[in-house]
């Protein structure tokens, strides 16, 4: 008996990785605010913050010397930190947004992060990284990093947003 049961924890134990969506957890809730490109505040989570992605600030930030060093000038920076806001205000505020997590589910200012699912499906860490509005979080490893890396590269190849007129 005991042989068995231990088998069936075994096997159950080899299965669980390929059951799909067993391991991500997901909430939703409603976009209630957009503080800038990459946080949103969303209705019972708080303060999220998007995996994976970083839009530039309103103003000047030490985060800015990446993308300088991309070429992009301080005035494309501001003008899309802009365009980022109004897009993630288009995009999810009002809407009530799926949040799927990776390893690590919060920052160390502790904001939520997740990858934020539209109720079209799409996610909006994504979109703003193909429209050029954000840039792939290069610093921290998360499940989605090569993605992540192939849509800043389609948009960067496109000349869209922050790869356009610099």
């Amino acid at each position: 008996m005991k042989a068995a049961l231990l088998r069936f924890f075994l096997a159950v134990a080899l299965l669980f990785p390929f059951v799909p969506g067993v391991l991500a957890q997901e909430t939703s809730g409603k976009v209630l605010w957009a503080y800038d490109g990459d946080t949103i505040k969303v209705a019972g989570i708080g303060k999220v913050r998007l995996l994976g992605i970083d839009a530039p600030e309103r103003e000047d930030s030490e985060r800015d010397r990446y993308l300088q060093q991309q070429g992009v000038s301080t005035a494309a920076l501001r003008r899309i930190s802009a365009e980022a806001l109004r897009f993630t205000i288009a995009a999810a505020k009002g809407k009530t947004v799926a949040l799927e997590f990776d390893r690590e589910r919060t920052d160390r200012h502790g904001r939520t992060l997740a990858y934020v699912i539209l109720p079209d499906g799409r996610t909006l860490n994504s979109l703003l990284l193909e429209e050029g509005l954000s840039v792939v979080y290069r610093r921290f490893d998360f499940a989605r990093k090569k993605e992540f890396l192939a849509a800043e590269a389609t948009a960067r190849g496109a000349g869209r947003g922050l790869w356009g007129n610099r």
